[in-house]
């Protein structure tokens, strides 16, 4: 049995089918993505969107928000669909759902008096085609279905409106009809696999309303065109199947495409099984680059999000391959030490130093010859660049420590803006950014001293003690017990905050073993909820317990008291170092504590973040990889002690 399989009593009411969405992945960046009632909730929902050839790069495009199923028997009409208008819900579809399955692809079936229709939705890995198969399984009189597609051909990140210039016209192809609103726009084909009338029938239909968007202070109106409608009888036990792609196929071919593609799903019928899956989903492939969607539906490729998730969402399923062409396409990319970050944005001062935590990572599955043959020159270019310093805002100071700060973006991962200015700046020595420093300094020693690299290693041997010297003195805060967050020059800021964990997690760390568990009981105390480490203690007055709003609201919320699951990762890390096996069970726990996500918000997935008061709440984009990574690698991490016992 399915943990991802819901019943009517659940499905029927909308407070609860509404807050569940789906997705399925293309691996090339397109997706489909819907509530469990196929209600779309936000401007990104849609049964097919996808990066489109020649427009904008890196950005998606909802070229069919939805498809409309009606039921005709007897001359009486069912809508099975089911959309949100201003202050109602039209037509109200989900009243005729039985039962939602996630595995092994999103089927949802509906009964209508005498009539039990099966529909399974099926988004292709290999091209950029939807199928949807419907059976028939019960009927008791000649049954009809209708079937009629609503049209968007937008920017995922906007709401289209009613217009003059979309081209409303559909053109023959074999077994349906081509149509584009915009002809920038490529083909959208639209086929049955079997015998199929498509009535044309151009109509605009207003005000289809997102609830999420206006909850984020967000345009959330919009108007879809509908091109027409396909008619088709279906006798029981008969299945037809639509099919919407850029490029024509062979009507009669379509079936067995269906049964080829889903005979290739995984069963996701556990919490790992299905966190698996999620993982795999993040890593595309688009000509020669391999990269990771830091989150879906609404985040593209970072580069601090995907060296910080690629570990767990790769190694720990043995996926090594996608790892080492996700970490080349990034170091083809590298420029003047670093790496872009959002889009072409080379402004993260982490993500270099990150490269080299996800080589340690990797290193266990190719070995260390394999690592400095490969990468040995870019882990050098890094550390020189730091070094002799990259423009004016990142710098390594007389005392070894890396200094950095941007008086519009801020260079670390808290990185919200809010009228140009960050909320969490931490200009100048940020705690983890210096403890990522020195676990990359150390590593790249190690690997040139075994590989007969002098040149480096006596140009950098003192280097480590120096850092460590001088960190220890900056940033240990011996009154409280705990590492500062920042120190910029005189000032030393001391909010509790979780960057202080990765400076005891990482495979050379500076703290001493008392200093360690002092950092450890301070986040315990402060910072530790069963979702993840708050970003702010709530002691602090900027602490906020609650994320929402609009987007300045909610920027000034992001990094102060919010809950970030990737850092679990880093705190169990620094936990097994400090008490090995007798961790075990408290990481079992927080393993266990996520369970129940994977069903109630993006499903089979985690998302982003959480609010930082109980009952914390599932925020941010419902399907997280640095998140699922995260979980995934403190899974390996019990699996490994548990084999130890």
């Amino acid at each position: 049995m399915s943990v991802l399989k819901f019943d009517k009593d659940l499905l029927g009411n909308l407070e609860y089918s509404l807050r569940r969405e789906m997705l399925s992945t293309d691996r090339s960046g397109g997706y489909m993505s819907t509530t469990i009632v196929c209600c779309n909730t936000r401007k990104y929902h849609g049964l097919m969107v996808c990066p489109v050839e020649g427009l904008e790069q890196d950005r998606n495009y909802v070229l069919l928000s939805s498809l409309d199923e009606t039921v005709i028997q007897h001359d009486q009409s069912f809508n099975l669909a089911i959309h949100r208008y201003p202050g109602i819900y039209e037509p109200r579809g989900h009243k005729y759902i039985t039962d939602f399955n996630y595995t092994p692809t999103p089927t949802i079936t509906y009964r209508v008096g005498g009539v039990l229709l099966r529909k399974e939705m099926l988004w292709i890995h290999s091209r950029t085609q939807l199928l949807i198969r419907y059976t028939l399984l019960e009927a008791r009189s000649q049954t009809w279905l209708r079937l009629r597609p609503f049209l968007a051909f937008r920017d995922s990140h906007s709401v289209g409106k009613a217009n003059i210039f979309a081209n409303g016209h559909t053109y023959p192809v074999p077994s349906g009809v081509k149509c584009r609103l915009y002809e920038q726009f490529p083909w959208l084909v639209m086929q049955m696999s079997g015998q199929a009338e498509f009535v044309p029938a151009p109509d605009w239909y207003y005000d289809f309303e997102y609830p999420e968007e206006a909850e984020r202070g967000y345009p959330f109106r919009e108007d879809l065109l509908t091109t027409g409608f396909f008619e088709t009888e279906l006798k029981k036990g008969e299945s037809i199947v639509f099919s919407c792609a850029f490029e024509e196929v062979d009507p009669a071919a379509i079936p067995e495409m269906f049964e080829a593609e889903i005979a290739k799903r995984s069963n996701k019928i556990d919490f790992l099984s299905c966190l698996r899956h999620s993982a795999r989903q993040f890593v595309i492939r688009r000509g020669d680059r391999a990269e990771v969607v830091a989150g879906y539906p609404w985040f593209g490729r970072w580069g601090r999000d995907t060296f910080i998730a690629l570990p767990g969402i790769t190694l720990t399923q043995g996926r090594v391959e996608d790892c080492l062409d996700v970490v080349d396409t990034l170091t083809r990319q590298m420029k003047d030490g670093l790496f872009p970050n959002m889009g072409t944005a080379y402004n993260s001062v982490d993500a270099p130093l990150w490269f080299f935590w996800t080589l340690q990572q990797l290193e266990k599955h190719i070995g260390p010859q394999e690592i400095w043959n490969r990468y040995g020159t870019h882990m050098k270019e890094i550390l020189e660049a730091y070094m002799r310093g990259i423009g004016e805002n990142v710098k390594v100071l007389d005392n070894c420590l890396v200094w950095a700060s941007h008086p519009t973006h801020a260079m670390t991962w808290m990185d919200a803006v809010v009228d140009g200015r960050p909320v969490t700046g931490r200009d100048g020595c940020q705690v983890e950014i210096n403890a990522l420093w020195y676990n990359a300094v150390c590593y790249t020693l190690r690997l040139a001293g075994e590989f007969g690299d002098q040149g480096f290693t006596g140009k950098w041997e003192e280097i480590p003690q120096r850092i460590k010297e001088s960190f220890l003195a900056t940033f240990w805060y011996p009154e409280e017990g705990y590492l500062a967050d920042y120190v910029n020059g005189d000032y030393r800021n001391t909010f509790i905050r979780p960057n202080q964990v990765i400076a005891c997690a990482l495979e050379y760390i500076m703290p001493d073993e008392q200093q360690a568990l002092s950092v450890i009981r301070t986040i315990r105390q402060h910072l530790l909820t069963p979702k993840g480490l708050r970003t702010l203690s709530p002691r602090n007055p900027l602490y906020q317990g609650r994320y929402g709003g609009d987007q300045p609201t909610r920027d000034r919320q992001y990094h102060q008291g919010t809950v970030w699951p990737w850092l679990l990762e880093h705190y169990a890390a620094a936990n097994f170092k400090l008490y090995g096996k007798a961790f075990l069970h408290e990481a079992e726990d927080l393993l266990k504590g996520f369970e129940e996500d994977i069903s109630s918000y993006g499903i089979g997935s985690l998302p982003e973040i959480y609010d930082g008061d109980p009952p914390h709440a599932q925020r941010g984009v419902p399907s997280q990889a640095w998140s699922v990574g995260a979980v995934l690698r403190i899974n390996e991490m019990v699996e490994e002690f548990r084999a130890k016992e």
